[in-house]
């Protein structure tokens, strides 16, 4: 019973997990954000961050490239959240470790749409 990545304080298989192996949709933009976080700081989930990118905006990368976890990922604190419609925000801190070994953080705003009752990541 391993805590989920996204800082959430539950456990993965109840929180994360479900969506990382397709067993359900998040239902809320704050779902997605730290679904998609915890794919990041895991690795091995780039098929789920590209079906979870918005077609439009997603980057021309294999899913085997973008779910390379190529860096340590250490904490995720949602700093706010909105949720309107069919649009919604999320504002959120990442802490990592960089090449050095010392602690930063990845401070983004992320713009999220639902298209066919499925919440997809915009851009930042």
């Amino acid at each position: 019973m391993k805590p989920c990545p996204c800082s959430s304080g539950k456990i993965f298989a109840v929180c994360c997990a479900p969506y990382l192996e397709g067993r359900s949709n998040p239902r809320t933009v704050k779902q997605l954000m730290r679904s998609r976080y915890s794919a990041f700081a895991l690795g091995g989930h780039g098929d789920y961050l590209l079906q979870t990118w918005h077609p439009r905006t997603a980057p021309a990368v294999s899913a085997q490239d973008l779910g390379r976890a190529d860096t340590l990922w250490t904490g995720l604190q949602i700093v706010d959240s909105q949720q309107r419609g069919n649009q919604g925000m999320v504002e959120f801190r990442a802490s990592f470790l960089d090449a050095d070994g010392k602690p930063d953080v990845h401070h983004e705003k992320s713009s999220f749409v639902r298209e066919g009752g499925r919440w997809f990541y915009l851009s930042a």
